[in-house]
């Protein structure tokens, strides 16, 4: 789908796909999550992003993740070790087997499942490195900080306000929690809906629903954190609070997921792009997404 603000330029769905069926977000929802961790912040169940998880999980205390400031782990920069793609994904496959995802009798628990990741090899904050267990973690803190579930809260904050059609669905662990960075589904329309919310730097129809300096925040690289421009983060995108940063002058971000999903935001032309794809190459190498997006970028600006 491609969208200008409130008008749909086009749509279309393959496979025998239609406007009711949802669509699994990938690592898209990776973004979702640390969007829910800024209303909490705005809100004050959660004191701001230089806290640590220790303070809102208790079984967090004393862990290198518990030490971590949550503006870290948005940032996927904590310096705890945690090998995404290594040895086959042998680390992203343990968390899951123990937090239940893949086969639901062998979990450990939640908490212990990303406890066991306890090892730091850099200091915090200087170094990028793309790691799905932030998010967990990330998840667990906004659940005990606002005392309800990220599919709760996330329903009252922002899928009623925007007036989502159809509900959506997210894939929980063993013991029920939301995994915040794999698993969220939604029909196309209401994912067109919430790139909307974020062109427009989460105001919706003149209600605030995400605070716009935390959207700044979110899509902008401090002084301090050159790490994470654009060509150093990844070879093409920056990163900023668990979103995609374009390069060039001109803010630009992206929802991404793992071959294929991708919502693109342009703040200033309120432009949204949609896809959701499978089996398309990876972010850093999808050349035709990207380029549709640039080419759109500069026609309908």
């Amino acid at each position: 789908m491609i969208a200008k603000d409130d008008h749909i330029l086009f749509e279309q769905y393959q496979y025998a796909r239609t406007d009711r069926d949802r669509f699994v977000s990938q690592s898209m929802v990776k973004s979702i999550t640390g969007l829910l961790i800024g209303i909490a912040v705005s809100e004050g169940a959660i004191g701001s992003v230089d806290d640590t998880p220790e303070r809102y999980v208790a079984g967090f205390r004393g862990t290198e993740y518990g030490r971590t400031p949550i503006r870290d782990l948005l940032h996927m920069s904590s310096g705890v070790d945690f090998g995404e793609g290594r040895n086959g994904g042998a680390d992203l496959n343990r968390l899951w087997n123990d937090m239940g995802i893949a086969f639901p009798n062998t979990k450990i628990g939640t908490v212990e499942s990303i406890a066991q990741f306890n090892r730091r090899i850099a200091p915090r904050g200087t170094r990028f490195y793309y790691a799905s267990i932030e998010p967990d973690v990330l998840g667990l803190v906004l659940h005990n900080a606002v005392k309800r579930s990220a599919c709760d809260y996330l329903r009252e904050k922002v899928w009623q306000p925007i007036g989502a059609e159809a509900e959506a669905r997210w894939l929980i662990d063993a013991e029920g929690y939301e995994v915040a960075h794999f698993g969220f589904n939604a029909v196309l329309r209401d994912y067109a809906r919430l790139g909307r919310l974020l062109a427009h730097d989460g105001a919706w129809e003149g209600r605030q629903i995400i605070p716009a300096q935390w959207m700044i925040d979110a899509t902008t690289v401090r002084a301090s954190d050159a790490y994470l421009l654009p060509g150093k983060a990844f070879k093409r995108f920056g990163y900023g609070y668990l979103f995609w940063l374009f390069p060039g002058g001109r803010r630009q971000f992206a929802l991404v997921g793992y071959k294929g999903q991708y919502i693109c935001v342009d703040p200033i032309s309120k432009l949204v792009m949609v896809q959701t794809a499978v089996e398309a190459p990876g972010a850093n190498s999808n050349d035709e997404a990207w380029a549709l997006w640039s080419a759109l970028s500069d026609q309908l600006r």
